[in-house]
């Protein structure tokens, strides 16, 4: 299993050093920073031995670019959802849960973790395949951002991988746009629209697909459509 830790616009290059210590720690390398605050002495220093991991971070002006390559994309939130945003961050999984999930697979998996003053922007959490949720006491459950990737890392260092191989990401990326057509051209109402989609996406991102359960569900959609489109010009005529 190939994990990619990605910190969106961290706001302090001390936790950003933190964040590469903690992967040294638990053996992990893969960091994408997408627009980062200024990495300089600091953040050298609190990296300690892990300056190699500060070094070779891949720095990225998007989101998309970030994660354009991973099979699953997991947002880590200590924040419930409001009732105006619920849907964005349910269900929540712990590290432990999705560790369960993922093991006996192979493949590229994003954790991604937000911005340490107010985490993600909607847009983003609608881009996650998984929510994950680390357990904390309700009297405060927001972590320091190093401390949270510490926990995650700590939990996947030792998650038993296997040869089943998760779907990649262009075949999930194509089967979110064609689920998203097909609701789109079924008439289904145009106010559930966004919530379906993005239900399905946490449906298919917990199922952690394989490929040839993506080329099925092509399948089944493509039937679905046709049959659709004949009665559609049945009715018509």
């Amino acid at each position: 299993m190939d994990f990619r830790v990605v910190l969106v616009e961290p706001l302090y290059q001390g936790n950003v050093g933190s964040v590469t210590r903690a992967m040294k720690n638990f053996g992990f390398s893969d960091l994408v920073l997408v627009n980062p605050c200024k990495l300089e002495g600091e953040a050298r220093a609190m990296s300690s031995h892990a300056r190699d991991i500060l070094a070779n971070a891949r720095i990225v002006t998007t989101l998309e670019e970030a994660i354009d390559d991973c099979s699953i994309v997991i947002g880590t939130t200590g924040i419930s959802g409001s009732r105006f945003d619920l849907h964005l961050r349910v269900p929540g999984y712990s590290p432990v849960e999705i560790k369960e999930r993922l093991k006996g697979m192979s493949g590229r998996v994003a954790i991604l973790f937000g911005r340490e003053d107010h985490g993600f922007a909607r847009d983003e959490l609608k881009k996650c395949d998984l929510i994950m949720t680390i357990p904390t006491s309700d009297i405060y459950p927001v972590m320091n951002l190093s401390h949270a990737v510490a926990v995650v890392l700590y939990e996947f260092s030792d998650i038993k991988v296997g040869d089943t191989p998760l779907a990649d990401s262009l075949d999930m990326r194509l089967l979110y746009e064609h689920l998203s057509e097909l609701i789109d051209n079924i008439d289904y109402p145009v106010h559930k629209r966004e919530k379906t989609k993005l239900m399905l996406k946490r449906i298919f991102g917990r199922a952690c697909l394989l490929p040839r359960e993506v080329h099925t569900l092509h399948g089944i959609m493509r039937k679905i459509q046709r049959r659709y489109d004949s009665e559609c010009k049945q009715d018509e005529e």
